[in-house]
């Protein structure tokens, strides 16, 4: 079986907040394309054979002490290499070049012009738009580099050596914000590294259904089930694989939104024909929450009952031997980031921390996926839309939306709300569409109104929608006003105990996402 990670591109991570971008763009080529720290060694670097080497922004200056630089074996490694921003300042500085602080800093939008008849820049307009985002830029660059392309403050806007195959963009050609971007790295990918396409969802799935039958064999295996996007399609994926030897276990924390306890058992159990153990688990989880109000404390107690809970029902089936779980690529870039250079940015909630007397073994098919492709294998496997296109979800659900005491009645009022709105926006073709993220928020406040001839004192319910490409930056959606006029005005009428509804125009940052 041939490796269809094989022959694309290794992105080497010098902190950039765009890193993972580049890998996306990259395999929306129908190449693959992986991330690692600039420190990794370079057998994982390589482990995939590589055709060429893309190096990232980043936020340091490469004069900086420890600053990030471009490791040896990369440059002795006979193969292409594009650096970008940073990556391309980094490469210039390895092979003898300069940079240097500029004197107007470029942030934002700008043009270049560009030399015709570059390897990199061909079958482009000769003036471009471009995002540029740095403080430094090269004053000299290497020798046998020639320039191919400027803008008004960068004379080297781009820099390439051809006979090496190294080149250089001061711009982040990933980015919406420089329209050819998409054209710049596939001139790369396929015209200076020589790539092939072969990384799609219908390939995938037929590689991973392989490489699922070889490993499991005819053992069991189990299955965290929370219906959402990565849950969903890992179940769907394994079902394909390996039918009935999956057990996925479901774990009702009374945590959902509206209906998607019964939605989840409708889909997996009737259509899908996966077996479901289903364990409605609400009281004790109210329980346990009971007077806890600070979000973190929330997440530690739903994280440690949810683990009891799904060991208690593990423990349960005989003959187990792997537990399999939804995590994606950018959980393995996050929570593997061990650079100078990286952060790990969030713990995921996935089912870790499973009692020592559970000794399973790890099975993570979608591991080399991002989100996006997760989706497009859903779809590839017959998922419905519904489950596929479902927006994120918080692991803790509902319990970080509803701020301050968590009772069973400010839940179902808060259910009842979020559910109207997203109802709403489906009606409006913008669930899927028009925005990234979508739901409401009780507010631990109370605000007094007038319904009817009556004064009330009532919950505060708050709206809040973004959109985003990539979850790490995100504006507030500019809603039609007549739509949030409708949604405000069927909550206070529909859902008992509200009186006020508010919009959260925060975008991110300085806000998060989530209010908790």
């Amino acid at each position: 079986m041939s490796d269809l990670r094989f022959g694309g591109i290794a992105i080497l991570d010098f902190g950039s907040q765009y890193t993972q971008l580049i890998a996306r763009r990259v395999r929306e080529q129908g190449v693959y394309a992986a991330v690692y720290p600039f420190d990794a060694p370079q057998a994982e670097i390589d482990q995939h054979h590589p055709k060429g080497y893309i190096l990232s922004g980043g936020p340091n200056s490469v004069y900086e002490a420890g600053a990030p630089q471009v490791p040896v074996a990369v440059l002795e490694a006979n193969k292409p290499v594009l650096g970008i921003c940073y990556g391309m300042q980094a490469l210039t500085h390895a092979l003898g070049g300069k940079v240097t602080a500029s004197l107007a800093r470029e942030y934002g939008p700008a043009v270049i012009t560009h030399t015709p008849h570059s390897s990199l820049l061909d079958g482009l307009p000769q003036s471009l738009k471009v995002w540029m985002s740095h403080g430094d830029r090269i004053e000299q660059p290497p020798e046998n580099f020639v320039p191919l392309a400027q803008s008004e403050n960068s004379p080297y806007a781009a820099i390439g050596h051809v006979g090496r195959r190294y080149y250089g963009v001061q711009f982040h050609p990933e980015v919406a914000h420089t329209p050819q971007g998409v054209n710049i790295l596939r001139n790369f990918v396929f015209n200076i590294c020589g790539c092939r396409e072969s990384w799609s969802p219908e390939s995938f799935i037929e590689d991973a259904i392989q490489s699922i039958r070889e490993r499991v064999g005819p053992e069991r295996v189990i299955l965290g089930l929370s219906g959402g996007v990565d849950s969903a399609v890992t179940a769907a994926l394994l079902q394909r694989a390996i039918g009935t030897q999956l057990t996925a276990i479901f774990v009702n924390t009374g945590m959902l939104r509206k209906d998607e306890p019964e939605d989840v058992l409708r889909v997996f159990r009737g259509q899908q024909g996966i077996l479901v153990v289903a364990v409605d688990a609400t009281e004790q989880f109210l329980g346990a929450l009971q007077g806890v109000t600070e979000p973190e404390r929330k997440r530690k107690v739903i994280g440690g009952l949810f683990i009891d809970v799904f060991a208690e029902e593990a423990r349960a089936l005989e003959g187990v031997r792997f537990l399999a779980q939804g995590t994606i690529y950018p959980d393995v870039i996050e929570s593997a980031a061990s650079s100078k250079s990286s952060r790990t940015i969030k713990s995921h909630h996935n089912v870790g921390g499973l009692p020592d007397d559970l000794h399973f073994e790890l099975i993570e098919p979608l591991r080399d996926l991002f989100k996006d492709e997760v989706r497009r294998v859903g779809t590839a496997l017959g998922l419905p839309d519904h489950i596929v296109w479902r927006q994120p979800f918080p692991g803790p659900g509902l319990a970080v939306r509803c701020l301050g005491d968590l009772t069973w009645e400010r839940l179902e009022t808060l259910r009842e709300a979020d559910a109207i709105f997203r109802e709403e926006l489906e009606k409006a073709d913008l669930l899927r569409n028009g925005t990234a993220q979508s739901f409401a928020v009780l507010l631990p406040v109370k605000s007094v109104g007038v319904q009817g001839d009556n004064r009330t004192y009532n919950e505060v319910i708050a709206l809040r929608s973004v959109t985003t490409d990539d979850f790490m930056t995100a504006d507030w959606s500019r809603l039609d006003y007549d739509l949030l006029a409708r949604a405000s005005n069927r909550i206070v009428n529909e859902v008992a105990g509200v009186n006020r509804v508010v919009y959260d125009i925060t975008s991110k940052p300085p806000g998060t996402i989530e209010w908790e």
